[in-house]
């Protein structure tokens, strides 16, 4: 096991296989030292974990834990392009969509899920640049979805 992998295990996370796509997509895309993942969905053992909007169906805090959810399949899908996550060097971008009630503002706070985790794996590796967006509607009626982009070691 590498660094990564012991990190994963300290944190009591296991990456499963990355959930198939609902379209004409794959998980994971390796693009010279970038690796560019597809949105993930709150999915377990390929079930989604909860629908809704966040600030009306879906408490924020449930949707923070969820965006967590969405970063932890996020790597299990670059694990799967690159086979070894200590190739990672740096998270340098993440895109976080959360659907949300008209009057929901608090996008940031729910994608912070999303980050910290990216954080307590990578430590300073995890730093990234990053958008938090309210939309209408997602994929299934997901209450949130999550894509990363991370730069491989030379």
């Amino acid at each position: 096991m590498g660094r990564i992998d012991d990190r994963l295990a300290e944190l009591s996370i296991t990456l499963a296989e990355p959930a198939a796509p609902a379209g004409a997509y794959v998980p994971a895309l390796v693009d010279g030292n970038h690796v560019l993942t597809s949105g993930q969905l709150p999915m377990v053992d390929g079930q989604l974990l909860e629908t809704g909007h966040v600030g009306a169906e879906v408490d924020p805090d449930r949707a923070k834990e969820l965006a967590r959810t969405c970063a932890i399949n996020a790597l299990a899908a670059v694990k799967s392009a690159i086979g070894d996550l200590d190739r990672v060097e740096q998270v340098t971008k993440v895109v976080g969509f959360v659907s949300s009630a008209p009057d929901f503002t608090g996008q940031p706070g729910v994608i912070n899920g999303a980050s910290e985790l990216l954080g307590e794996v990578f430590g300073e590796g995890g730093m990234h640049a990053r958008s938090a967006v309210g939309v209408a509607a997602l994929p299934l009626g997901s209450p949130v979805e999550v894509e990363v982009t991370v730069r491989l070691r030379d």
